[in-house]
């Protein structure tokens, strides 16, 4: 028994104190390399939201501008509702575009009506808006697919475009530098300013979210692009400028009459050719011998007569 106690506790192994070293290094290196992986991976999504952001702003605010054309493009039957509120802390709004006919017994029906709409997004892994886009109405958006629709598929007009949408503001311009996120009224509005951010958002003193301004991909929308702009002249700005060419002139007029006394050449007026003038050369004679002028040597040297 002895002899085989001994055997046994001769063998070599590893110490409860050396498994623990090994164990803490290990752990330091795999935390050490989780972090450079985490910031590098925090790093490249920053890159991609740059890029991928003002992109994506771009195509939304595009496809706005297409319906606003279509929809706005008549001159009567026309509506437009904007409202603007808060979800969640987030800034978000709804547009509502609706064109409307009469049939037969001068009944009013909803000819066709496109709704853009932004909504927390509870589904999502970072807080944020979806934006919403729906068309309902007599005619249909798409002749090919929306005949096919089943039923339950009616029941859910409005679909997703986009999420991670931190700020999605509609404005209406009132005036100079005035803007009100609110329209009911039945005539239409001269414009629409949307407002898209896919930024980080920080949270204000209000307790609610917003992005900074560079941040944010602002677009006017014109209702009517076809209206007639007029444009006005300040009066102070052109009766300076007249003034300025009336005191030019008469410049010019009293420097050509002091030039004519005194028999020198007149300055250059006011609006002429920064060049000098040309003078004028007499008139040459055709026919008319020309004068022999004879060369004179060079000094230090002598002409001598060819062999």
């Amino acid at each position: 028994m002895r002899k085989r106690f001994r055997q046994f506790g001769d063998r070599s192994g590893w110490t409860l104190g050396e498994m623990l070293v090994a164990l803490v290094i290990g752990a330091m290196v795999l935390v050490a390399v989780l972090t450079v992986y985490g910031r590098a991976n925090h790093a490249a999504q920053a890159i991609l939201g740059r890029i991928e952001s003002p992109a994506v702003g771009t195509e939304v605010l595009q496809l706005l501008a297409e319906d606003l054309d279509r929809v706005m493009s008549g001159e009567q039957g026309f509506t437009l509702e904007i409202k603007s509120g808060l979800d969640n802390g987030f800034a978000r709004a709804q547009l509502v575009m609706r064109r409307t006919m009469r049939d037969s017994k001068n009944a009013e029906k909803v000819f066709e009506e496109i709704t853009w709409r932004a909504g927390y997004d509870y589904d999502g892994v970072t807080p944020g808006l979806v934006i919403y886009r729906g068309h309902e109405g007599i005619d249909l958006e798409d002749k090919l697919l929306d005949p096919k629709r089943e039923a339950w598929e009616n029941s859910y007009p409005l679909v997703p475009l986009c999420r991670g949408v931190t700020v999605f503001r509609l404005e209406i311009p009132k005036g100079e530098d005035e803007f009100v996120d609110q329209w009911t009224e039945p005539t239409l509005p001269p414009g629409v300013r949307v407002t898209i951010s896919f930024a980080q958002p920080h949270e204000t003193v209000r307790g609610t979210w917003d992005v900074y301004d560079e941040e944010k991909i602002i677009r006017t929308i014109a209702i009517d692009k076809t209206r007639k702009i007029k444009f006005v002249i300040a009066a102070e700005a052109a009766a300076a400028q007249g003034a300025d060419l009336t005191d030019a002139k008469a410049g010019d007029e009293q420097a050509d009459k002091s030039a004519q006394k005194t028999g020198e050449q007149p300055p250059r007026k006011f609006g002429d050719s920064p060049f000098p003038r040309a003078t004028e050369r007499p008139p040459v004679k055709k026919n008319e011998p020309v004068p022999y002028k004879p060369v004179k040597p060079a000094p230090g040297r002598t002409t001598r007569p060819r062999s």
